[in-house]
């Protein structure tokens, strides 16, 4: 039988990762019961004997993710493990083991791995988790690194993406922006360093934006303080692609609109001074640029006492009902449509 020669094809750029996911895994129907969540939060969430396990698995890959030019491999470890035990603490769950699975191609000797396992060795003594497994095998070309991690809570405790309300107070942590204007500081410095090899970048002026973007950290603390001050947010994610895409998965899952107040919004000094270097919007920036891994989440309004003038927390916005739709405010109080402009690592 002859092949079509004029299939149909759907460029994966059109879909974005999101869209991928969802596409190939909406005929997919939970069978065990065992299996709480699957597919379509930051993490899956499974029930054995009443405690809940949280599952969430990430691939780095070189070239797409991450650039060695300028990404210290010790570095590069410390962030791996980072990534995913973000998507657990945005579970409001605890992480307790990581795997470790790279594939790796023969430019890289023994010592290059060994430095990238020091910074996993870091991160799990830091965030108290355990590696317990993992695989490696060979590429044809650069690296390739795919972590799983997970983590337990008891079922009263996780939050999901669903669950907020029209008028809960959409929070974030930390300030946002940084780790994209320090991808931009790194890239420019990698031009220059082609242009004139013995050049030598003064990044002190930019060092807490590099580190954001070298070095993250997941928000465990968060986790940690919630409980303590003894607010359960209604709903929670990650800011992994850019608050734009995470305010809107809070919304479709939850069923609502969102109002986000620009001037509310938090940003680093560094983080304003080199947008305007680099002659980009701040707004933009932490709307569409991504890797910040702070977590955004919404709370009911009875709650917001408990967290006033906590300087890890900062009410951005609030849900509306979903028919108002999601914006920003800006400023000068106009209403502008708030769209997907987050990173995609299918875009050419």
């Amino acid at each position: 039988m002859l092949e079509d020669k004029k299939q149909e094809r759907t460029s994966l750029e059109e879909l974005g990762e999101f869209g991928l996911i969802e596409h190939l895994t909406k005929n997919f129907e939970l069978q065990q019961p065992s299996s709480i969540i699957g597919v379509g939060d930051d993490a899956a969430v499974m029930d054995y004997n009443g405690k809940k396990t949280i599952v969430t698995t990430d691939m780095l890959v070189e070239g797409v993710h991450f650039d060695l030019s300028y990404m210290p491999l010790k570095h590069l470890g410390y962030k791996s493990v980072m990534v995913n035990l973000s998507d657990v603490y945005a579970m409001n769950a605890m992480a307790t083991q990581v795997t470790v699975s790279l594939a790796i191609s023969n430019r890289f000797p023994l010592e290059a791995l060994e430095e990238f396992y020091e910074g996993v060795a870091l991160a799990c003594k830091l965030y108290h988790v355990d590696l317990v497994g993992g695989d490696t095998t060979s590429s044809t070309r650069g690296m390739i690194i795919s972590i799983t991690a997970i983590g337990a809570a008891d079922e009263n405790d996780i939050v999901y993406r669903k669950g907020a309300k029209p008028n809960d107070l959409l929070v974030v942590t930390g300030d946002i922006g940084g780790a994209y204007l320090g991808l931009q500081v790194l890239e420019r410095e990698k031009e220059v360093f082609k242009v004139n090899p013995n050049s030598q970048p003064d990044l002190e002026p930019y060092s807490y934006i590099v580190e954001r973007q070298l070095k993250p950290e997941a928000r465990k603390d968060i986790v940690e303080l919630l409980k303590k001050l003894e607010v359960k947010p209604t709903s929670m994610i990650d800011i992994s692609d850019g608050l734009s895409s995470e305010v809107i998965h809070l919304c479709k899952h939850s069923d609502t609109g969102c109002n986000v107040f620009e001037d509310k919004i938090p940003l680093d000094p560094t983080v304003i001074s080199a947008s305007e270097e680099f002659k980009m919007d701040s707004t933009m920036i932490a709307l569409s640029g991504g890797e910040d891994y702070e977590l955004l989440f919404t709370i009911d309004q009875a709650d917001f006492p408990k967290i006033k003038g906590n300087p890890n927390l900062t009410v951005i916005g609030h849900m509306t009902e979903k028919s108002e739709g999601i914006h920003l405010v800006s400023r000068a109080n106009t209403k502008i449509p708030i769209t997907a402009q987050g990173w995609n690592s299918f875009n050419k």
